[in-house]
């Protein structure tokens, strides 16, 4: 802190007289706002000079092409640490976009699109790429990495079997596709509307330290198929006109080609973004990126039902699988996010708990399996906790109706509580051997009872089952 201290007062005159630590994002960077009087200023420490240069050479390189992005006002002697301009609070994401599609927010994204050609290629003309962080440039050891990000951090703790030859049989293919496209432009990288403040009704641009030369198409794709931003399907294409029209004094490119780059970046993307949610998610535990999750899941399945990528054929068919493995877990939008929203699931333990996707970091599991099991019969084996022949036999000797008394004594407590403080979401969660018959009645029953008794939206989830119920929602 004292360097930044330092750097505040050599550029001010005067020590700050408070600071305040900023909000992580998914870098080891620390993001610091300090300020005199009514004057704020944000002060930034990195342990990667590299990758602090490419940034420093990056905004130096923007701002002199006409780019609203942070001034630079002081850096360290070994560019640790240094001070920007403060761009406020105003992201475009979390303040227009997350709030709905009013037509001041699609104004905001066409603003926004519109000057994407011109950071690409103007940005381009003269940058020396060297300096870039931590690869000069878009190629083949860069598509693997993320390609491999994918692979290693999100679908193989999916569970998900595959044949590891065939998949990269079919990453060979997709790189060939990708690599095929050269364009004479800078990547932006990390091209999204979290990376866009707004200053006076116009966009601004941070973030941008891991740019390199590469395809445009990687930084529409980012934008347009931001996962949470959820982009209805008719603004979604007005943007990609806006971008293409916006492109023409720079690169010309006819519509097919134009199309089917598009739709193999926005696969490639997709996939990158679901290796970050994993790794900064699932195993960093960042509750922002869980919760994404269930929107990139959305995003793939789109792309799988409205692309070709016959090419693949192999990794269309994993792809199918996770798409499969979360269909309860994808995005609804049926749901009022400012009500609370019951989420019960019912699963077997040989498959993992069920992640709370809503970022809160859990609720309740209730484990089934010390209950006499019907599965061992062989009357039984075929049928569910939702037939009644299962219903009989567990609720006979009256053990799992005792079992259950003691979870609505749990339960309904809670579920006062965070309808009286306002809370949107409560996760409970029933585990057995396979997920077939104990935890399933038991999620049906008390879905059924905190929708009866309070009324709140509850969504029910067998996932082994493959059913899904909605209580109180607005889904038919």
């Amino acid at each position: 802190m004292e360097t930044l201290f330092s750097l505040f007062e050599k550029y001010t005159g005067a020590r700050p007289s408070q600071h305040r630590l900023l909000a992580g994002s998914g870098s080891n960077r620390v993001y610091y706002r300090l300020w005199n009087d009514d004057k704020t200023y944000i002060g930034v420490h990195g342990t990667d000079i590299k990758e602090n240069n490419a940034f420093l050479v990056l905004s130096e390189q923007m701002a002199s092409c006409g780019i609203n992005v942070p001034q630079v006002l002081a850096v360290s002697n070994n560019k640790s640490d240094y001070l920007l301009s403060d761009l406020g609070d105003e992201s475009l994401f979390f303040e227009h976009i997350a709030k709905g599609f009013d037509d001041t927010t699609v104004a905001l994204l066409h603003k926004t699109i519109a000057q994407l050609p011109k950071i690409q290629f103007e940005v381009a003309k003269d940058l020396d790429f060297s300096v870039c962080y931590p690869q000069a440039s878009f190629d083949k050891r860069t598509v693997y990495w993320d390609l491999n990000y994918f692979k290693y951090e999100f679908l193989k703790p999916s569970g998900i079997e595959f044949n590891e030859a065939y998949l990269e049989d079919d990453f060979d293919a997709l790189c060939a596709e990708l690599l095929a496209v050269n364009t004479p432009s800078f990547m932006y990288r990390d091209f999204q509307s979290r990376n866009v403040m707004v200053v006076n009704n116009e966009p601004y641009f941070i973030d941008y330290q891991g740019g390199r030369k590469g395809p445009f198409y990687y930084d529409l794709v980012s934008f347009v198929y931001q996962a949470k931003a959820n982009f209805p399907a008719a603004i979604r294409t007005s943007l990609i006109n806006t971008y293409k029209e916006a492109l023409q004094p720079y690169y010309k490119v006819d519509d097919a080609t134009f199309n089917r780059q598009l739709s193999i970046f926005a696969l490639f993307r997709t996939l990158q973004v679901l290796g970050a949610y994993g790794f900064r998610g699932l195993i960093e535990q960042k509750s922002h990126f869980i919760a994404s999750i269930p929107f990139a899941i959305k995003q793939l399945q789109s792309l799988l039902n409205e692309n070709d990528y016959s090419a693949y054929p192999y990794l269309v068919s994993v792809l199918t699988a996770l798409v499969d493995k979360y269909a309860n877990t994808t995005v609804e939008t049926n749901i009022d996010p400012t009500k609370l929203c019951v989420d019960v699931y019912s699963f077997s333990y040989k498959k993992g708990i069920p992640t709370d996707y809503s970022g809160n970091g859990g609720g309740f599991v209730f484990d089934c399996r010390a209950i006499h099991n019907p599965g061992r019969y062989e009357p039984y084996k075929k049928l569910t906790g939702l037939d009644q022949p299962v219903i009989d036999f567990l609720e006979e000797d009256g053990e799992i109706l005792t079992f259950m008394q003691h979870i609505y004594a749990l339960a309904d407590p809670a579920v006062e509580r965070y309808v009286k403080r306002g809370f949107t979401h409560l996760q409970f969660s029933f585990g057995c051997t396979g997920g077939q018959h104990r935890s399933v009645y038991g999620a049906q029953h008390l879905a059924e009872h905190i929708a009866q008794k309070f009324g709140v939206q509850v969504r029910l989830h067998h996932r082994e089952r493959k059913i899904t119920q909605y209580f109180n929602c607005s889904k038919k």
